[in-house]
């Protein structure tokens, strides 16, 4: 541990000793923030566990992650008689120069403070906090008020989901996951009441939207268990609404799931089920999206179904090669994105070296922001097909590209990006003694501390 680190967890626990507090009372201080702000991995642990989390701080030997990050900040932004102090010399001030020096970066500690000067000097600690000051304002007067909800408010609220999923990629997922939780409580507050039948239909088709977001944000930021409930009140507010969106929702439930509970055979009968609805909906471009992540499922099944994963690839091809002109879901799937589906079954079905050439091809047309965590996603997989591809100078290659996956996978801090470069690192043990691996390393654990 360098010197940085350690004066690091000095401070963490000078901030802690200086208000005569415990391990235990800081653990109830962060756990009671927890609940405040639904982050319900940590809401829902035992006090013990997280005064164990706090002495590893201070010990050095780990470093607070987003979620904590963000419940340390409105703790120490308080003096110990609630007052408010965010000035030079405050505990908040050095909270934030103790996690520069355990490692947290520049644009991230300007984040956390922004928000923290919202929340504290604002509303406390309000979920509305995170959300931006037209949509809390309109949030606020309609939660005062249900009864006058109608069509533009509900669409309001789509627009406030639809502006926090925009921003994945570019912002950190514990922020946009609170954002997404001040409209899900509004959804859930709001669906309570009795609607007339137009508004109830579009706050539902809101509320499946918003849930599935949030349960997408929710396993980003780690925390399994409250993904996999939101997707399914996701499905379930979907009900009897558009085939193609709750076919949607299903595709995302099968990746968080299957990556939250390693079960292939779970995952693919999500995939089934989206299949299915996706062929009673309106959206060419969503049946093909669904076939192609059937695909993915059968070809990571053990044993591999090779059979089932080349007929889903070829459905996925033949609705892509139809007239998609006009579809419903026009920026739900590409030929780009199949690219990408037919790299990751070719890795799985013995074909590493054409799905090394799908996998470059899918890359290519992931660039924007938007579409970083899939790039990371992607690129991990080529580099995986590169190790396994019949070329001595594969292992030298795939590395090369894991340097740029593991800038992606610090920036965006995606969940699936980190395991699937978790699982190619596992399959260079081989070449660990190698130099090149070696400075994989060196780079992983230098960008990536605190994931």
């Amino acid at each position: 541990m360098d010197g940085q680190r350690k004066a690091g967890a000095r401070a963490l626990r000078r901030l802690r000793s200086a208000r005569g507090w415990s391990w235990t009372d800081l653990a109830k201080c962060l756990r009671d923030h927890a609940r405040e702000l639904r982050m319900t991995r940590i809401a829902a642990a035992q006090v013990a566990s997280i005064r164990r989390t706090v002495a590893r701080w201070e010990e050095g030997s780990s470093v607070p992650d987003e979620q904590y990050q963000m419940l340390l900040a409105p703790t120490y932004a308080r003096t110990v008689l609630g007052s408010v102090s965010l000035g030079p010399g405050s505990d908040f001030r050095e909270l934030l120069e103790a996690l520069s020096m355990l490692g947290v970066e520049q644009s991230r500690l300007d984040e956390l403070c922004a928000v923290t000067m919202a929340a504290v000097t604002d509303q406390g600690t309000s979920l509305l906090t995170f959300l931006c000051v037209p949509q809390r304002a309109e949030l606020a007067a309609t939660l005062a008020d249900p009864n006058a909800l109608d069509i533009p408010v509900v669409d309001g609220l789509g627009a406030a989901a639809d502006a926090v999923n925009e921003q994945i990629g570019g912002v950190p997922f514990v922020r946009l996951r609170l954002a997404a939780t001040a409209i899900v409580d509004a959804c859930r507050f709001l669906l309570a009441g009795e609607r007339p039948s137009p508004v109830r239909d579009r706050l539902e088709a809101v509320a499946a939207r918003t849930f599935a977001l949030a349960g997408r944000l929710a396993f980003e930021t780690h925390d399994d268990d409250a993904a996999l409930a939101l997707y399914d009140d996701a499905v379930l507010a979907a009900g009897a609404g558009d085939p193609s969106r709750r076919a949607l929702i299903r595709t995302s439930q099968t990746m968080v799931t299957y990556y939250a509970t390693g079960s292939v055979d779970r995952a693919r009968r999500l995939a089934d089920a989206a299949v299915r609805d996706a062929r009673r909906g309106d959206s060419i471009l969503m049946r093909a999206r669904a076939h192609a992540l059937r695909a993915e499922m059968a070809a990571r099944s053990e044993p591999v179904r090779h059979r089932q994963a080349q007929a889903a690839l070829h459905m996925a091809r033949h609705d892509l090669d139809g007239d998609t002109v006009g579809d419903p879901m026009a920026d739900v799937f590409s030929h780009g994105r199949l690219r990408g589906f037919e790299g990751v079954c070719g890795i799985f079905l013995g074909e590493a070296e054409a799905a090394g050439q799908q996998l470059a091809a899918s890359a290519a047309t992931l660039t924007q922001s938007r579409k970083s965590v899939q790039r990371a996603i992607v690129l991990t997989d080529r580099a995986l097909a590169r190790l396994y591809a019949d070329d001595v100078g594969g292992p030298v290659a795939a590395v090369e590209q894991l340097h740029e996956c593991v800038d992606l996978t610090a920036r965006v801090r995606g969940q699936v990006p980190a395991q699937r470069l978790r699982h190619v690192r596992l399959e260079l043990r081989p070449w660990r003694h190698e130099g090149f691996v070696s400075d994989l390393d060196d780079h992983i654990h230098g960008t990536m501390i605190g994931m």
